[in-house]
């Protein structure tokens, strides 16, 4: 099948790239990039070309690999314009099948047969100005790209000791405490950077982690004991020095803040009552999905509008501090620009059937908008404690109703 794309305003999604398509333009977030390097240049003695590679993402299945070449101040002014968690458009970049060999030893794994050349002739890259494009971009930063079971715990490490040295493998880690940067000189007289953090889950404390230069860009404002972090494809080695095990950041490395995952409404097929709901969260601490018929029995719309309506930061979706209106994430990549905050619907709702009342649900966005049948113009949740969200409401069929409920209330 010929495929066409109006270069002008259409993006070519990912999934769809091929050797074939020209012209094409490219939007997604950057979800990990590695430091510039040069190289000696073979065409021309005594010169270097200069590299870096970037990955992006534009759906929650399909991420590339993109690499820029150039000269030296293409490739180190080019890199400083933008960072991990950043919504970027490629424009003409050239679509080139990639080496497998070579991505699965240097480059992060990619689901894509393909990769991205740019270079400073024929393509450009630039921050997305689309607020639009922006929101549907953004919050894919936040999901992993690798399954969110497949991790090793810190006492699975800790555990098997020297027979994981050397291996890649994920984990899944909250941020105990920040060192500081480190800077030496590499074997090949280039500066380098490092820093080390330590990681604890409920199985191990105090876990080595270290990563280079542009990974300490993204991750230096980390909030110790609250950021967690899904690291995909780190490297595991024994430090003889310290005698313990060490997690290193390559340039196969992902890290994913704060990891979410997107919640397809039309595989939650379990239907529970209020009372078993609140029973199947004290039984398991893991999220779940549910359908349930109820009632909304309290919708606090007369409280203060700072309480029905709130800020939210375009970038990473937290909410804006009403007093500083700056975003609440220190991680966020928008800190010290221009702040871009779209008001919204934030409300805490009741919900009750005849086996009891749920309390503080949250309503918010574009559900709350559906359910309420307007929308904000222009455009408190609990610390502890069960939370729930409503991803989606709707009026119910009173068959539907009946049906589902008749083992209930039989």
């Amino acid at each position: 099948m010929k495929m066409m794309y109006d270069t002008i305003r259409s993006y070519v999604p990912i999934s769809d790239l091929n050797i074939n398509i020209t012209h094409s333009k490219v939007v997604g977030v950057i979800i990990g990039k590695t430091d510039s390097r040069g190289f000696p240049d073979r065409k021309n003695a005594g010169s270097e070309r200069f590299t870096f590679s970037f990955t992006v993402k534009d759906s929650p299945e399909h991420f590339i690999n993109v690499s820029a070449w150039g000269n030296e101040a293409y490739i180190q002014g080019l890199s400083s314009r933008f960072q991990i968690g950043d919504c970027v458009v490629i424009e003409n970049p050239l679509v080139v099948t990639k080496d497998y060999e070579k991505e699965e030893r240097f480059c992060p794994s990619t689901p894509s047969t393909y990769r991205l050349l740019v270079t400073e002739t024929h393509s450009s890259i630039r921050i997305c100005s689309d607020l639009e494009t922006e929101a549907r971009i953004l919050p894919l930063f936040h999901m992993p790209i690798k399954d969110s079971r497949d991790f090793y715990s810190l006492g699975d490490i800790t555990a098997n000791g020297q027979s994981l040295d050397g291996h890649i493998i994920n984990i899944l880690a909250a941020v105990q405490s920040i060192g500081e940067e480190k800077y030496f000189t590499k074997s090949d007289g280039r500066k380098g950077q490092r820093l080390e953090i330590k990681l604890f889950d409920d199985t191990g404390i105090s876990f080595p982690f270290v990563w280079d230069k542009e990974t300490i860009g993204l991750l230096q404002t980390l909030t110790q004991r609250e950021m967690v972090l899904f690291i995909a494809d780190a490297r595991i080695t024994f430090d003889s020095f310290r005698n313990c095990m060490i997690a290193t950041a390559t340039s196969k490395t992902i890290i994913t803040l704060n990891p979410g995952s997107d919640v397809k409404l039309d595989s939650i097929s379990d239907v529970l009552t209020v009372n078993q709901l609140k029973a199947r969260s004290q039984e398991h601490a893991d999220v779940f999905h549910c359908i349930t018929y109820v009632f909304i029995t309290n919708l606090e719309l007369s409280s203060s509008i700072s309480k029905v309506i709130r800020k939210r930061c375009a970038k990473c979706k937290f909410r804006i501090n009403e007093e500083s209106q700056k975003c609440s994430n220190d991680a966020c990549p928008n800190q010290g620009q221009q702040l871009q905050a779209p008001e919204g619907f934030d409300l805490l709702v009741g919900i009750s059937d005849h086996t009891g009342t749920l309390q503080s649900c949250n309503l918010a966005g574009t559900v709350a908008e559906k359910t309420l049948g307007c929308k904000v113009l222009p455009s408190t949740r609990s610390r502890s404690g069960m939370r729930a969200s409503i991803l989606s409401c709707a009026l119910a069929d009173p068959v539907e109703v009946k049906q589902n409920l008749a083992s209930f209330v039989a």
